[in-house]
């Protein structure tokens, strides 16, 4: 059997998550069970600044007196370095992108159709889809902007205990085919699949990739401005911090592009104010208003 070839790419994704992919039981609606939130979060840096990124540790670490560490982790730090840390990852030439699903709609669903795949983590699978989506288009951007010889993003994950990262090599080639053969379910959006290639899927441990530490702070940030359960009342300061980097489409919104919140009907969410109010910072409306003899709603 020959081994596959591997194109080279110009783009690289790192990706973590915030919350848990529990959908049995679901606080606040049950007493006890999954977070209400999952966040899942990626940092995008081209390739020509890819040796940089260890230097970059380096200087963040500086910023928050904490000289030699290699360990970030957002959560583990005051509220004064985590806003430093996100004060100094807004000036980094890199694009983030976060994908907030509240899972009180999805507690104890199950998707018939995500189910006809071979995989037992298919609500994980569906939230790095979205992201996916959305970072296949930016990369395919960009190439075309730019006229690159070379366009691939490569994506690596932070690895986390219960995932197969096998099964999602595979969910995204089978959203490749499904591109290329026009066939997406549900094709408000699709992949770009000139740009992405299921050889270019890696994992590590946090730690031992300086990227994967960056892409942790958006995610914990995030979780932070939406959950009120587990990590106190919601504190947007530090994911409003991280706007300059936030990812643009075409029409320079970041709305349901840099970040987007699931269900895509925002309005129909049951969240709290102080819960809407990063969605509101980044152009989520959530206000229905009426137009004519029926109701009419503001789409995101």
């Amino acid at each position: 059997m020959s081994n596959p070839i591997v194109p080279d790419y110009e783009f690289i994704a790192f990706i973590d998550e915030a919350g848990d992919p529990s959908l049995k039981r679901v606080r606040p609606v049950d007493e006890k069970g999954g977070t209400e939130w999952m966040v899942l979060s990626a940092v995008l840096v081209g390739r020509s600044h890819e040796h940089e990124l260890d230097e970059w540790l380096k200087e963040t670490a500086n910023r928050i007196s904490d000289p030699g560490t290699r360990v970030l982790k957002f959560t583990k730090r005051s509220p004064e370095q985590r806003l430093i840390i996100c004060q100094h990852m807004a000036e980094l030439p890199i694009r983030i992108f976060v994908v907030a699903s509240n899972k009180r709609n999805m507690r104890k669903h199950k998707n018939s159709n995500a189910e006809k795949i071979d995989s037992k983590q298919w609500f994980y699978n569906w939230l790095t889809r979205l992201l996916v989506e959305r970072i296949t288009d930016y990369c395919h951007q960009r190439a075309e902007r730019h006229k690159l010889q070379r366009r691939h993003v490569k994506f690596v994950f932070s690895k986390a205990g219960g995932h197969s990262y096998s099964q999602t090599r595979a969910y995204l080639q089978y959203l490749k085919m499904q591109s290329v053969g026009g066939t997406t379910y549900l094709s408000r959006r699709t992949v770009s699949a000139d740009v992405l290639d299921w050889n270019l899927v890696e994992e590590f441990p946090h730690y031992k990739r300086a990227g994967l530490q960056y892409a942790d702070i958006p995610a914990s940030a995030f979780y932070q401005a939406i959950d009120n359960l587990d990590t106190g009342p919601c504190d947007p300061r530090y994911a409003k911090a991280l706007r300059p980097r936030i990812a643009m489409n075409e029409n320079d919104i970041m709305r349901d592009y840099g970040v987007t919140i699931q269900p895509h009907k925002e309005w129909l969410i049951p969240i709290s104010e102080d819960q809407r109010e990063i969605f509101r910072f980044y152009g989520y409306l959530f206000e229905p208003y009426r137009q004519g003899p029926g109701p009419c709603f503001v789409q995101s």
